[in-house]
């Protein structure tokens, strides 16, 4: 696959993923749960998403 595609594809993949769990943080936060009910999901998708983002960088992006 070529590097610019790679790219697109990878960063359109990243992008939708961490919409979703952040969307779904908030609604978990703002409905029945509460805050501090939702608290350590936000903290689970806070990291899923920086691994995403880290694995996005070293395969799609960082030139090996």
């Amino acid at each position: 696959m070529s590097y610019g595609v790679k790219l697109l594809v990878g960063l359109i993949g990243t992008t939708f993923l961490c919409v979703f769990v952040g969307g779904l943080s908030q609604s978990i936060s703002s409905g029945f749960a509460g805050f501090y009910g939702g608290a350590p999901f936000m903290i689970i998708a806070i990291i899923v998403c920086c691994a995403a983002i880290y694995d996005f960088w070293d395969e799609c992006v960082r030139k090996k």
